[in-house]
């Protein structure tokens, strides 16, 4: 029983396709087929239904998938340990992002990461939160970037930075001029706003609630580039992190103020399976991001150790 069979069989649950665990090993579509179904013939039971669509595990996949989830992660891992016993970062990271942390960080980030180690990989895609999430929990990325982190049972969430949320809005707008914004003159104001199901938005939605400001949701959107266009459009008001509109405000199209009365931040995070085995590009990723300068060294857990400097990562 070779071990990439077992990886294409991990890949293919955790990316409920065959298709995409496919592509993720160089190989055809009906090869992905055909090494699962060589591992079940081998074990003499179904590992996956695919009488069901989309397919499911059997209760023995399910065990199956568990084990050999930790034990390639630990090969993977073990393989990239070698490949840099000179120091030299040179494996793959997965990450997924929430889009507003994506496009107002990550892409400076990615450059001095391959910058600082030319030969590793950083795989970086954008979602929905709840998609972010859902990526960390089946071990398909590495680790995730969201805001208001939240652990679970399967899923750790490290604390990464504290970004100051700011009064947005349009050149045109009554507010632009204003020399100082206080919280209770949102009150009553037409905003763009996040929308109602995102932890964002609940979050600023009871801090307003409580200081008795309650303004006039318009129009709401699921992520910052949307709210942006819309308040360019004088449609309304908003707030938003600062850093998401940094451009916007140089180039003039947006106008940004502090709330005078109030701090209001929004904390984001890093969040991993408990259980993965990150390898050392995946640790060092981390270390970049949070601004850590640690030892390429981990404990055996995976984690990473510090060789005793620190500063604040926020």
């Amino acid at each position: 029983m070779q071990l990439k069979s077992l990886k294409v069989f991990c890949d293919v649950v955790g990316r409920r396709s065959f298709s995409r665990a496919a592509d993720e090993n160089g190989i055809s579509q009906s090869g992905a087929s055909q090494m699962v179904h060589h591992l079940e013939d081998e074990l003499g039971v179904r590992l996956i239904d695919r009488s069901k669509r989309p397919f499911v595990l059997t209760p023995e996949g399910q065990v199956y998938y568990d084990g050999c989830r930790k034990l390639v992660q630990r090969f993977l891992a073990l393989e990239e340990e070698v490949r840099t016993l000179h120091e030299e970062v040179a494996g793959r990271v997965s990450v997924a992002s929430i889009y507003s942390v994506g496009l107002s960080h990550m892409s400076q980030i990615v450059q001095d990461f391959m910058r600082q180690h030319p030969k590793a990989n950083v795989n970086l895609q954008y979602h929905h939160p709840d998609r972010v999430y859902e990526l960390v929990h089946n071990d398909t990325v590495d680790i995730g970037l969201v805001s208001y982190p939240r652990e679970s049972r399967t899923v750790k969430a490290i604390a990464w930075r504290e970004e100051p949320m700011i009064f947005v809005c349009s050149r045109e707008h009554s507010l632009a001029s204003a020399e100082s914004i206080k919280l209770e003159q949102l009150d009553g104001l037409d905003f763009v706003a996040f929308d109602e199901h995102l932890r964002i938005r609940n979050e600023l939605d009871k801090t307003l609630a409580a200081h008795g400001v309650h303004p006039n949701i318009v129009i709401e959107f699921d992520n910052t580039e949307t709210i942006k266009r819309a308040i360019e459009l004088n449609s309304g008001v908003g707030l938003l992190p600062e850093p998401t509109v940094s451009r916007e405000v140089v180039a003039g199209s947006l106008v940004a103020h502090r709330i005078a009365d109030i701090d209001l931040v929004r904390p984001l995070g890093i969040i991993h399976r408990r259980s993965a085995e990150l390898g050392r590009t995946a640790r060092r990723f981390i270390q970049l991001l949070r601004g850590e300068p640690l030892s390429l060294e981990g404990s055996e857990d995976g984690k990473p150790r510090s060789n005793g400097h620190k500063k604040n990562g926020k």
